[in-house]
């Protein structure tokens, strides 16, 4: 029986680990989850996260306004984990409301936040994540061990949050 096994599933371990030699295992990106006003502002408040806007609103339309409409899930959860990581108090000050930068890896699509920047999170962030180079608009940047991308903004830090699965 031992050796019946052994030869159904060395094979195929070897195949979906990539040891086989001409067979190429091409990994799946996780598709990507968004999520509504609600659901987001649910798992927040559940895990203690707060938000704030200076137009005290939620339309993602509005620039003044703080939106979680369309955040992918993974942000939401990377936010949750680097609340439980660290042990921070966490106000999300942007989320996908027009009025940031364009781009794939953008507010509007749902892969980043701004938090407010507090010693805490920062203290964090620096004895956590590894330094990297500066963005090329000049700010500092650190990545955590799941990729993620943390620019110290100044007033704030601009979080990219990548689709890590679940964070």
């Amino acid at each position: 029986m031992k050796s019946l096994l052994r030869r159904i599933l060395v094979p195929l371990v070897a195949v979906a680990v990539g040891l086989l030699p001409g067979v190429v295992v091409i990994e799946q990106a996780s598709a990507l989850t968004k999520l509504t006003q609600s659901q987001a502002a649910s798992i927040f408040r559940a895990a203690g996260i707060t938000w704030s806007s200076s137009g005290n609103c939620t339309n993602r339309n509005v620039a003044t306004c703080t939106s979680f409409e369309q955040i992918n899930d993974s942000t939401v959860y990377g936010v949750r984990t680097l609340k439980t990581a660290s042990g921070c108090a966490i106000n999300i000050t942007g989320g996908t409301e027009t009025g940031h930068a364009s781009g794939t890896y953008s507010h509007w699509n749902g892969y980043k936040v701004d938090i407010s920047k507090y010693t805490c999170v920062g203290n964090y962030i620096h004895n956590n994540f590894a330094r990297i180079a500066d963005r090329a608009d000049g700010y500092p940047q650190w990545r955590s061990g799941a990729g993620n991308i943390y620019a110290d903004e100044g007033s704030h830090w601009d979080i990219t949050y990548y689709n890590c699965g679940g964070c």
